[in-house]
């Protein structure tokens, strides 16, 4: 019987952290979890001790504090676990020979080029929390050379709040809502992510010379948010669900502490030629989450 592979995943009960560790691993493949009382990302001791604890085959960051508008006013906390839980990552994983694999966010970008961004396009956050995730993705790749970092998008589920969710507990009340029409992107379900990662990571477990560096990935496709409230609805409705009627209203209309990037599209073609992972298209994607959220409802 082959030795169990152990895999470490910070971030468990973020949206990717929980699809992670419901996916399908091959049998053998046992994944920790342990919540940030039992492991302290910021603590290098305390990461040393986790490692020597455990034989850890690979480690996937999916942690980070993802609370946008808040890391402006708190930038000393989003750059803590942001950029500081990552390093510190970076260099325990070094140190034991085996890969990371941090995920990153759209954020690294401005929003001004007029396409989709490639891996290899300037970065330039307009927000603490682009600029702590950025700081995070320098100390990974500079931390570990085994590391792959995967910038994603408008992440959608089942789990905790996000988008998706807002809009169909806005419809319950509201015959209209008003959504931002001039911001584009690529929303993607974390589940998709979560497969994406764990198909990154075995095969960087498997093949010491698998690529590393710098991937994203999103499901195909793009819209604007006040594009995908109207799909959402348009899917709730089919199911039985709560919908609204959608006002395109300009990003200027609806300010935030933190600014967000006009666009938010990312390419994937790295990631398909390195790794054969072909995203799926979003609405498919979109569709799974909105009716097994409606199943969950008419279940209750």
């Amino acid at each position: 019987m082959a030795d169990p592979v152990h895999i470490l995943v910070t971030g468990g009960a973020g949206q990717v952290g929980r699809e992670l560790l419901t996916a399908d691993w091959p049998e053998g493949v046992i994944l920790h979890a342990p919540t940030r009382a039992e492991l302290d990302l910021g603590d290098a001791a305390s990461m040393r001790a986790a490692f020597a604890a455990t034989p850890f085959a690979a480690v996937i960051n999916s942690g980070a504090h993802t609370a946008v508008d808040k890391a402006e006013t708190e930038v000393a906390a989003a750059f803590a676990a942001n950029a500081m839980g990552p390093a510190v990552l970076a260099d325990a994983t070094r140190e034991a020979g085996v890969p990371l694999v941090q995920v990153s966010t759209d954020y690294v970008f401005d929003g001004s080029k007029p396409g989709p961004y490639v891996e290899t396009d300037p970065v330039g956050p307009l927000s603490v929390y682009g600029a702590s995730k950025l700081a995070g993705e320098l100390a990974v790749r500079s931390g570990n050379p085994r590391s792959v970092v995967l910038r994603t998008a408008w992440v959608l589920s089942v789990h905790r709040a996000n988008f998706l969710k807002t809009m169909l507990r806005l419809a319950a009340n509201r015959p209209t809502v008003r959504v931002v029409g001039d911001q584009h992107g690529c929303p993607t379900s974390a589940r998709d992510i979560a497969q994406a990662v764990k198909t990154v990571t075995l095969k960087m477990i498997a093949d010491v010379d698998a690529p590393t560096g710098v991937y994203q990935f999103v499901n195909a496709g793009e819209t604007t948010w006040a594009g995908l409230a109207t799909e959402i609805f348009a899917f709730s409705a089919a199911a039985g669900g709560p919908s609204a009627t959608v006002e395109a209203i300009p990003a200027s209309e609806y300010p935030t502490p933190a600014r967000r990037p006009t666009n938010s599209r990312l390419s994937t073609d790295k990631l398909t030629r390195d790794y054969g992972i072909a995203p799926r298209p979003w609405r498919a994607a979109v569709a799974e989450i909105v009716n097994t959220l409606h199943a969950k409802r008419t279940a209750a």
